[in-house]
Order: C-alpha cells, then structure tokens, then sequence
C-alpha cells in the first residue's frame, strides 16, 4: 500500500467495540474471531496495525507502506479484555480513545442496544502499560460541531488534562465523538495541545487535526477490507503535509 506518498491517504481503520454482542443496531461490534481473522489478513498482506502516533511518525520518516493504523473509540472495557490479547497476539499496537468523564460508566449515549461498560482509571493505565497509546474521546462523549465555548473546553481541553493526570504522560491525540467536526472544533482541538484528531469523513476540512477513517466492522470479511484498501484513493481526499507527534516515553510499554 502506498502510504507513504507525499500526499496520499492514511488507511486508518475505526473500530469500538470487540465482543459476542447481540443485538448491535450501531454496527460498533465485531466479535473476537472477525478481529482475529481481521490481524491476520492484514499480517498474511505483510502489513501491520500500529497506533496512530506511531504512524503518522513513521510516514514523515518514510516508513509507512506496510503499516496501517487502529483506533478503537469509546473505550470499552472489552478494549483491555479482548482486543489487548488479540493485537499483541498478532504484533500490533492501537490508538483507544477513552471518556475520562465516564470511567466506571458505560454508553449510555446509545439509545438502543446493550449497554457496554467503559474502561475505568486502572483500565486506561494497564492498555497504556499494554503498549497502546491512549487519547481522549472527549470527556463525555458529546457532539461538537456546534457545541458552546464552555462545551469544547470540557470537552477538549479538559479531558485531555485529566488524561494526562490519570497517566502521569502526554496524550497526543483526540477523536470527535460521532465524527461530527467543524472548524471551531478543530481549532479547540489544536489550542488545547493535541498533536493530531480523528474524524470519520470530513471532507473539506481533512487534515492533521480532521484525519479521516475507514470504519470496520463485523461483516467485513478479508474481500471486504481488500476492496475497502482499493478504495481509499478514491473515496478520502489527499493530506497536506502531516507532523509527526512525539514518541511515547520508554516506560509505556511493557
């Protein structure tokens, strides 16, 4: 995969949650096995899933072709249970992005399907200690393309200082709830000291702190995600020139 063009598409891949979970009317569950098959597609590609940091670090140094980021969103505890496992079985990294205004809580946001618990304090310090790299989802999983000044404080600023206190380390990326982003939300983001976002599909606005996603889910077989890597040229837009964030300190990981 030509990822390291100057200014071709990252293949980022959006997942949320890892279980045997029926019913899912949000499509935001695969089971175990499809992740399981999933890796190793990618593996059987030469290809290996990486955070989000660590990619966009190693495409400014031109070593991005066989790597493909993931990111989980939501932070559910089946994160730490089931997905840690199967990525480091597989000799991958992720990016989990978590809700420090609901540790202990669970999606409550949803108004249909089972409720999923959330990673609580611990949790979020063990993925980090797994080797994942953490960044914030907001702190309460609220929409922001819209929302008031006092909301994008919360949401952004404000969730990234608890994450930073809660793990004694910088966190250097955020995700927009649902996707939804506009400029102003962009900006709250770039103020607060993040060093990139991630979006689902924001068009005009992609960028280092709009980087748009594929999403993946249960019915996506290893034909499926072939077509979906075919595609992506065709249906994201080019990136301007990304920065790479810094890397993590040594002791991150175990």
């Amino acid at each position: 995969m030509p990822a390291d063009a100057a200014r071709g598409p990252l293949w980022l891949l959006m997942y949320h949650s890892v279980a045997y979970t029926s019913p899912d009317p949000y499509r935001i569950t695969v089971t175990p096995d499809r992740l399981h098959q999933q890796l190793g597609w990618l593996r059987r590609r030469g290809l290996r899933g990486v955070s989000v940091g660590e990619l966009l670090r190693a495409r400014a140094a031109g070593r991005a072709a066989h790597l493909v980021g993931l990111t989980f969103d939501d932070g559910y505890r089946d994160f730490l249970d089931t997905a840690v496992p199967l990525l480091r079985g597989h000799g991958a990294t992720a990016t989990v992005f978590v809700l420090p205004g609901r540790l202990h809580g669970s999606n409550a946001w949803d108004a249909e399907g089972p409720r999923k618990r959330l990673l609580d304090a611990d949790g979020i310090r063990e993925a980090a200690a797994a080797g994942m790299e953490v960044g914030s989802h907001g702190m309460t999983h609220e929409t922001l393309r819209g929302a008031a000044p006092q909301v994008l404080e919360r949401e952004v600023a404000d969730s990234r200082a608890a994450l930073e206190d809660l793990l004694g380390a910088p966190v250097p990326g955020f995700c927009y709830p649902y996707g939804s982003v506009d400029r102003r939300a962009i900006e709250a983001v770039r103020a607060a000291g993040y060093a990139y976002a991630c979006a689902v599909d924001p068009g005009r606005l992609t960028g280092q702190f709009a980087l748009p996603r594929i999403h993946v889910g249960e019915r996506d077989s290893a034909r499926r995600l072939r077509l979906k890597q075919l595609l992506l040229p065709v249906r994201r837009r080019s990136l301007p020139a990304l920065s790479a964030p810094a890397a993590p300190p040594a002791t991150a990981a175990l």
